[in-house]
């Protein structure tokens, strides 16, 4: 699918997650020490939103029953989560940021 223009990176809040659909898929975006990170938005373990998690350094707490998952890798990092989520590379260009969309790859 290749790169996505996902927003301006000044609507990203710092220390809080962001969901955005791009090309029907849930992305939940973070911005830690002002560095981009974007996971798949649905927690492996049940259907809640990563983007409503609690951010814990690189890491978000998901809202539901606190499985945890390493924003970079995507890799589920507690029960009773225990399948990762994918994670996209990220990057901004222009105060845009932009997010590599494969599929392949898997969680």
């Amino acid at each position: 699918m290749g790169w996505r223009k996902v927003g301006r990176w000044a609507e990203i809040p710092s220390g809080q997650g962001v969901r955005r659909l791009v090309d029907g898929f849930a992305l939940a975006i973070f911005r830690v020490d002002d560095t981009p990170y974007v996971i798949e938005d649905t927690c492996s373990h049940e259907e809640a939103s990563l983007a409503d998690g609690r951010l814990e350094g690189r890491q978000v707490v998901c809202p539901l029953h606190g499985a945890r998952f390493d924003l970079a890798t995507g890799r589920a990092l507690s029960l009773p989560a225990v399948t990762g989520v994918q994670a996209f590379p990220a990057e901004i260009r222009d105060g845009e940021l932009w997010v590599k969309l494969d599929f392949e790859s898997g969680a």
